[in-house]
Parts: structure tokens; C-alpha cells; sequence
């Protein structure tokens, strides 16, 4: 009864594609099949058929989950493809499956069995959140040998239900397939690789792309016995880490950067695409609180500085604080027409920077009012806001002017009066003393 329920159990996870110790069993996946031949015109063509297939993982002889399907059977080696995404749902995983042709080149892998010949193909995992990539070589025996230099015209069919029993051969890895990097930052992009034996002709490179430029950055040729360029550890190296270390992001230093492993008669390679995003310096030419007179005007300027790429977004609007604090019906901010943008600066740097601007005339309804300007770019999870509230005085008067003028002009008359008059009374009392 109990190894009943276990295997009723045990059946439902490999439904999921889960074992019950929560260890991938199988995977679906993408087989871009190819079919090459020559058309009327004797030039060559390529036919793609898309083909659903199982990549499964167990021991050889084992049966196929899903047996009309074709399956690839991954089966023991000293490379075990499901440690490269330890801890991912499979529903996360987006797997391809592609042949591989060696051009003819036939070389006796060091850990395949006795049959003599291989056939290869490609298999590469990514995180459908852009997490992580893995690519992978698969190891199928075969007793016949390979075509010649143009072997991808000869493929043997592949029936549906096949199983085609496979080793990984080579594991390569990135935990960066995209990285955002600001400017003067230092950025490790993630490369490791893994074969399934010790072999010391493995060459390991780096190279950038962009706008039709390339260059190598670093190269590791065993049989040159030396290593061109910089940026990788060489002690990392020699365990399979060939992170390359970017010291210091500048402008130029935007576009692809590709690692890529040979050891014969395999290449692959993996793409890291580095993209340059520098946040905007917001400010604005007044201070948190802004004093005008009823009818005098000032302007006022959202500075956006040194951002980049080029495109950001600037708005500025108004609200009322007091009926902002309402909790039902409070009125939403009113974006301010009229906004003048100047051109976009170009900066040394290769940085942008654009200034929006208005008029703010004083008036009284407006008084109490607070301005903001808003700042979004695409290096910004939030926008940028600056704020200042408007303070209005109310002019004074050329009446009420003339009325205290008049007022402290009557109040020194009055006290010349008074002086003048106590003098005369001091004066008038001295005179009538007697000698």
C-alpha cells in the first residue's frame, strides 16, 4: 500500500517535472531541426522545422517520459547540467536544442565510451527573467562516422518517439547576460565553463562588439604559452572562472562583450551586453520657498544634468497642499502648460543634459500653491521630484503710502511745535527771576 502511494506520488511530481526530492527530471524544449539541400537555382537552402521535444534526465535505458515525443536522454557524466540552475522552477527555464556540425573535423573525446564517433548537438537554458544563460554540448555516440567538411547536408533523421541517448560534454555559464552599468563603475561579467575531463588545449577569449567595431580583449592559447590582453585572473582561469573584470565604465565601454571556449572540435560562446545608463543631477533655480509680489514675475528652471542614453522626461505641475491632504475627492496635481524645453547640451563626457522652464507670475489665488518638477529616465526606478511653494505678498498702496507720509510729518511737526514751545516757557522763566 505504501510503495503504491509512493509511486502514485512520485508519478504526479514527474508530472511537474519535479521529483519528490524536488530534482529536475525533465525538461520540454525547442528542437530547431535543420534541413539543408540544394534548390533549382544549385544554391544551398536551409528549411527550420520546430519540433517539441523532451530533454530528460536519467540513466541510459531508461524510458521516455513522454514516448511519442523525441527525446534527448541525458545521462551520467562527470558534468551534470541541472547543478548550472540549481534552485529554478522549470516553468522558468526556456530550453533550445540545436545539431551541431563539426565541418567534417572528427577527434576521440577523451570520455566517450568505445564507440568511436560522435554526433553533437547544442542545448542552451536561459532564465526567462534574463537571470542566468547556460549552453551546453551533448555527447551522442554514434558508429558512423561523420560526413565530411559539409556533414550538415548528410544529418540523419531524427523519428519522432527517437531516443537519443546523450553526455554532457561542456557546461558554459553566465549570471550576466545583461548588465546596466553606470559610468566610472567597475563590473565583473560572469563567465564560467566545465568539460568533462582534464584537457589543457582549451582556449578561452573575450571580445567586443559595437556599431561594427570589434577587438579582442583577452586571449588564452595554450600552445602559444602566453596570454594576450587583460582582465582575466589567470588563477580563476585554471579552475574554469573566466569572469572578465572591467575596472573602470566609461562611455565607449557600451555594446557586446563575448566569451567564447574552443577546445576541438567544439566552440561556443556566450553574449553579455553591456548598456551605459547614467542617472540625471535634478535641481531648480529657487529655493523651497518662493516670495513674489502680487504681479511680479519670475522664471523657473528644472535642471536635468548629465544623464544618458538621450531620452528623459520632464513635467512640471502644481497642487494645492491644503486640499491635497483631503482624503475623498482631493483633486489630482495639474500639469502646467506652456513649458518651454531648451536643445539638449551635449556634454564632454558624452553625457546629455535639458533644462524645462516657465513664467510664475505673483497672484494672490495661486499663493500657498506648490510646484513640482518632475524627472523620469530609463536609469530611474522613481522619478526625480524637486518642489517649491509660492508665497505671494500683497502690494502696498500709494494711498496708504501717501497717508503715513502725511502721518509722521504731522507727528515732527508736532514735536518741533512742543520744543519750540517749551524752549520759549524755559527762556520766559529765566528772564522773570530775581537778582
Amino acid at each position: 500500500m505504501m510503495d503504491s502511494l509512493l509511486h502514485i506520488l512520485c508519478y504526479l511530481s514527474l508530472c511537474s517535472g519535479v521529483l519528490c526530492l524536488h530534482q529536475m527530471t525533465w525538461l520540454p524544449c525547442q528542437f530547431t531541426d535543420e534541413k539543408v539541400f540544394l534548390n533549382e537555382d544549385g544554391h544551398t537552402e536551409t528549411q527550420l522545422k520546430h519540433r517539441e521535444v523532451m530533454l530528460q534526465f536519467g540513466q541510459k535505458g531508461d524510458d521516455a517520459v513522454n514516448p511519442p515525443a523525441v527525446t534527448f536522454l541525458v545521462t551520467g557524466s562527470k558534468l551534470d547540467l541541472r547543478d548550472y540552475v540549481e534552485g529554478v522552477e522549470a516553468e522558468l527555464l526556456d530550453c533550445e536544442l540545436r545539431r551541431y556540425s563539426t565541418e567534417g573535423i572528427h577527434v576521440h573525446w577523451p570520455a566517450q565510451e568505445a564507440k568511436e564517433y560522435n554526433r553533437w548537438f547544442s542545448c542552451t537554458l536561459k532564465h526567462s527573467k534574463g537571470l542566468f544563460t547556460v549552453t551546453s554540448f551533448l555527447r551522442h555516440p554514434s558508429d558512423q562516422p561523420p560526413p565530411g567538411q559539409q556533414d550538415y547536408r548528410n544529418w540523419p533523421v531524427i523519428e519522432e518517439g527517437e531516443i537519443l541517448t546523450t553526455m554532457v560534454a561542456l557546461v558554459m555559464k553566465t549570471q550576466s547576460p545583461s548588465v546596466k552599468a553606470a559610468l566610472s563603475s567597475q563590473q565583473k561579467l560572469h563567465c564560467q565553463f566545465a568539460l568533462d575531463h582534464r584537457r589543457p588545449d582549451v582556449t578561452v577569449e573575450w571580445n567586443w562588439q559595437h556599431r561594427g567595431e570589434r577587438s579582442t580583449l583577452f586571449s588564452h592559447p595554450p600552445r602559444l604559452g602566453h596570454n594576450q590582453g587583460t582582465g582575466v585572473e589567470l588563477k580563476s582561469l585554471a579552475k574554469g572562472d573566466a569572469t572578465y573584470n572591467l575596472p573602470f565604465t566609461k562611455m565607449s565601454s557600451e555594446g557586446r562583450y563575448i566569451c567564447s571556449v574552443s577546445v576541438n572540435p567544439l566552440f561556443t560562446s556566450l553574449d553579455i551586453n553591456l548598456f551605459v545608463e547614467e542617472s540625471p543631477r535634478v535641481t531648480v533655480n529657487v529655493g523651497p520657498i518662493l516670495q513674489l509680489k502680487e504681479g511680479e514675475e519670475q522664471r523657473v528652471f528644472c535642471d536635468a544634468e548629465n544623464y544618458f542614453p538621450l531620452d528623459v522626461d520632464i513635467v512640471w505641475y502644481e497642487i494645492d497642499p491644503a486640499a491635497a491632504g483631503q482624503r475623498v475627492g482631493a483633486p489630482l496635481p495639474r500639469v502646467l502648460p506652456n513649458i518651454l524645453l531648451t536643445s539638449h547640451k551635449h556634454n564632454q563626457d558624452k553625457t546629455f543634459s535639458l533644462s524645462a522652464f516657465f513664467y510664475l507670475q505673483g497672484s494672490r489665488r495661486n499663493s500657498g500653491r506648490q510646484f513640482t518638477c518632475s524627472v523620469s529616465h530609463q536609469s530611474l526606478r522613481m522619478p526625480i521630484k524637486k518642489s517649491f511653494i509660492l508665497h505671494v505678498e500683497e502690494p502696498s498702496s500709494w494711498f496708504s503710502d501717501h497717508n503715513i507720509g502725511v502721518f509722521m510729518l504731522v507727528l515732527v511737526l508736532l514735536l518741533c511745535g512742543m520744543l519750540l514751545f517749551l524752549h520759549s516757557a524755559r527762556r520766559q522763566s529765566v528772564q522773570k527771576k530775581p537778582y
